[in-house]
């Protein structure tokens, strides 16, 4: 772990804001591909099952993204570097098997005609779109290790090159397909992210090459506890089933607004309205492992941690208010993310709902980094839990008793769900929110 007292904040900036704009630069993706789908044929149709294929994709992947704060925490020498690089490569694997399995035409049918009552035109989109994102899940895992071991040895500048990459790959790759490929815009849009970030990982690999060999060249410490497969699981693990049922919220709303009312509706303006919301969420998702990073093992990185954070959250909610409660809203939805003026006007309720979303990233990274450090990874699943179960209680009663359009209901059950997961959190932190020593992570056993 880095330590760098006296921890400022112009130090704290310069060390996040290559994660921020990293995050920045993925979350462009979603509102670029949207609009670029909303412009083909039958964007309607494309937009839905584009909106479902993604959500599979990112249920399967969810347990790699943890990767990212394991290696943060966890890589500092040659025998933990090697130990969670072979666990990565073991849960990559692990994962795109799944997806394999989830390709199989029978399979694929149940779940989206059977599970989720999508329509025939919507599953036959959603199933190719699915195909082409096959080499998604691994590819994320794979430089998500990276990411991890560039940010412990402090080279977030490198992270963020990764991700330029993609993003140059992913919208030559849209930009050519759209331009020469008579393909649905479902399949367009796959196809693009598939090429970024298998280039992502490729870049990011080549960028870490100088921090993998110093790591492989740094000796365990005299008398310390070699990190082993078993004590890698009892960390990951409840890592692991929180992105499970956190990005698991995904398909879950996609099946709950598909049985809603104006579900077609709901399910084409939910991947731009909550795309967009991702845009400012960003800050407080680079601010996680910054805090991992810099809090350091005396705690005493925590209070300028904090400080920072209470301006990321202001700055980031405030942004997103900006646009949704003013005339910006329809720019944005009708001008550059391409909706028809119907589902322009329709997409504005939920964007306002979602506006204070970003502030509570920030609050749920930075009580999340905490519990990191301090090696009590349980209660984040539990937090995880009780915000998937509210999200679907509230979409189920807000769309069956008060009859609320699937949209409007979606985007404020996710608001009151991080709330509540946000304040389980916080009680959970309470002894290192009084300013109590955090347990070094690197004694983990």
């Amino acid at each position: 772990m880095l330590s760098v007292p006296p921890l400022a904040a112009g130090r704290i900036a310069r060390f996040w804001a290559p994660l921020a704009a990293t995050w920045l630069m993925m979350a462009a993706e979603g509102p670029f591909i949207a609009a670029l789908i909303a412009r083909l044929p039958e964007p309607k149709l494309n937009l839905a099952a584009w909106g479902v294929a993604i959500a599979f994709a990112m249920l399967i992947e969810a347990p790699v993204i943890m990767m990212m704060s394991a290696a943060t925490a966890l890589v500092r020498d040659r025998q933990s570097l090697g130990a969670l690089r072979r666990f990565s490569l073991a849960l990559n694997g692990g994962v795109t098997a799944v997806m394999l399995l989830l390709l199989v035409p029978p399979v694929f049918s149940f779940v989206a005609r059977s599970l989720l009552g999508l329509p025939e035109d919507v599953t036959r989109l959603a199933l190719r779109a699915t195909a082409l994102l096959l080499p998604w899940p691994a590819a994320i895992g794979y430089r998500r290790f990276y990411q991890g071991v560039l940010i412990r040895r402090g080279q977030t500048r490198r992270v963020a090159y990764g991700t330029v990459t993609r993003l140059a790959g992913m919208a030559a790759t849209a930009l050519a397909a759209y331009a020469v490929a008579a393909w649905p815009g479902a399949a367009v849009g796959a196809l693009a992210l598939s090429a970024g970030v298998v280039l992502e990982a490729a870049a990011t690999r080549l960028w870490a090459a100088c921090a993998v060999r110093e790591v492989a060249a740094s000796e365990p410490a005299p008398g310390g506890q070699p990190l082993g497969p078993a004590a890698i699981a009892r960390f990951y693990l409840p890592l692991a089933l929180t992105s499970i049922l956190t990005i698991g919220v995904h398909p879950l709303v996609t099946f709950l607004v598909a049985h809603s009312r104006m579900a077609l509706e709901s399910l084409a303006v939910l991947p731009v309205v909550t795309g967009f919301a991702f845009v400012f969420r960003s800050a407080g998702l680079a601010f996680q492992e910054t805090c991992i990073a810099l809090v350091g093992d005396d705690g005493s990185g925590r209070k300028p941690l904090a400080s920072f954070g209470t301006l990321l959250a202001v700055a980031s909610a405030g942004g997103l208010a900006l646009v949704a409660f003013t005339p910006l809203s329809r720019l944005w939805l009708g001008g550059v993310a391409g909706l028809r003026p119907e589902l322009a006007s329709f997409a504005i309720a939920p964007l306002r709902l979602l506006a204070l979303l970003p502030a509570l990233e920030v609050l749920v990274s930075f009580q999340r980094a905490l519990l990191v450090l301090a090696r009590r990874t349980p209660p984040i699943t539990w937090a995880t839990a009780i915000e998937v179960s509210g999200i679907a209680l509230l979409i189920w009663a807000a769309t069956s008793w008060l009859g609320l359009v699937g949209a409007v209901a979606a985007a404020a059950a996710m608001l009151v769900g991080r709330l509540g997961a946000a304040l389980v959190l916080c009680r959970a932190a309470a002894g290192g929110c009084r300013g109590e020593p955090t347990a070094p992570v690197l004694a983990v056993r």
